[in-house]
C-alpha cells in the first residue's frame, strides 16, 4: 500500500540567498541630536514616522535605533498634545 506524497518544493541553490539590507537610523546618519517636538511637524520626519492614520511606525520598519525610537514616539506625543499633529487622521 503506497501513498501519494504532495509534490516537494526544489531546494534553493547555494549562493541564491540574498539577505535584506540593514537598515540605519536616519538620526544618527544625520548626526542629529536633540529631537524636537517641532521637527515632528516637518514633511520629511512626518512621511517617514508616522503613517497616513497617524500611528507611529515601529522600529522595525524605519530603522531607527532605540535611542532615538523612544525620543521620536514621545516627542509625537507632545506635538499631538499641543495639537501640531492629529490623534488621529479622517
Amino acid at each position: 500500500m503506497t501513498t501519494a506524497s504532495a509534490p516537494r518544493k526544489p531546494a534553493a541553490k547555494p549562493g541564491k540567498f540574498r539577505r535584506p539590507r540593514r537598515k540605519v537610523c536616519l538620526f544618527c546618519a544625520e548626526k542629529i541630536t536633540e529631537i524636537d517636538y517641532k521637527q515632528m511637524i516637518q514633511a520629511r520626519f512626518r512621511a517617514k514616522l508616522i503613517t497616513e492614520r497617524g500611528k507611529i511606525v515601529p522600529r522595525r520598519t524605519t530603522g531607527t535605533c532605540a535611542r532615538h525610537q523612544r525620543r521620536v514616539s514621545e516627542a509625537i506625543k507632545r506635538a499631538r498634545h499641543m495639537a501640531l499633529l492629529p490623534f488621529v487622521a479622517e
